[in-house]
């Protein structure tokens, strides 16, 4: 696991130890693992959210990531999907399918950029975050993560999807798709903006898939004790 991870939740101690909650709001949400303070509830949803994101770019920051998982892969936005799978059972759709893949290692390359990110969002939880996501259902914290990185994080991927799209050929494609869609009468056109709709259509898919396992570790933990892998863990997420 990345240091700064570490560094995350060994800072959360300096929370002042003394912020205790009030018991009637404590009981029956944090659990029974001993007396818990607001300090505890923090760390715990910190360890949590960095073992998701720890998980996430583990599993999709890397080849074949996105492409050979078939919970996250991209697919190609609207026409162009279907006109793939209109081509495929012909053996016509070599330039889609090639497409599609590029949108795919686009996303691989851009998860482990986002750490940093993730990294900033983590260490700003406050101890009302905390308590609001103890609180909150299966995806709470995956949900606040998403809330305090989507916008960062489009700004992020956006030159990454469009680099990775440029140096394999994919929006050159695009170009000769166009060309031959021009010449099929009554075919859809593609309009002046097919590129950019392309690369926002692959960011916009490559976040689901990085969150989508987030929340997966974060359900994981909340229900699976054997997944609670450090004392804190244990603790805010004990049963009741």
């Amino acid at each position: 696991m990345d240091r700064r991870f570490v560094l995350i939740g060994l800072a959360s101690g300096a929370l002042t130890a003394c912020e205790t909650l009030d018991p009637a709001v404590l009981n029956g949400i944090i659990g029974t693992g001993g007396a818990l303070t607001q300090s505890d509830a923090a760390a715990g949803i910190r360890a949590a959210l960095n073992n998701g994101i720890g998980q996430a770019i583990s599993t999709t920051g890397r080849l074949d990531g996105f492409l050979a998982d078939d919970l996250i892969r991209i697919p190609l936005p609207g026409f162009m999907q279907d006109l793939q799978q209109t081509l495929r059972p012909l053996g016509a759709s070599g330039l889609l399918d090639e497409m599609q893949t590029q949108l795919n290692r686009g996303a691989e390359k851009a998860v482990p950029v986002a750490k940093d990110i993730f990294v900033d969002a983590v260490s700003s939880l406050s101890i009302n975050d905390a308590i609001n996501i103890v609180r909150g259902p299966d995806n709470a914290a995956t949900t606040f993560l998403q809330e305090q990185t989507t916008p960062r994080l489009t700004q992020l991927f956006t030159p990454i999807m469009g680099d990775a799209l440029g140096q394999t050929g994919a929006l050159q494609g695009v170009d000769k798709l166009s060309g031959r869609l021009a010449n099929v009468p009554f075919a859809p056109q593609l309009g002046a903006d097919a590129k950019t709709n392309l690369i926002s259509h692959g960011v916009d898919y490559g976040l689901r898939g990085m969150f989508a396992y987030i929340g997966k570790e974060e359900k994981a933990i909340r229900d699976n004790p054997a997944k609670r892998t450090s004392e804190i863990l244990r603790r805010v997420f004990a049963t009741a």
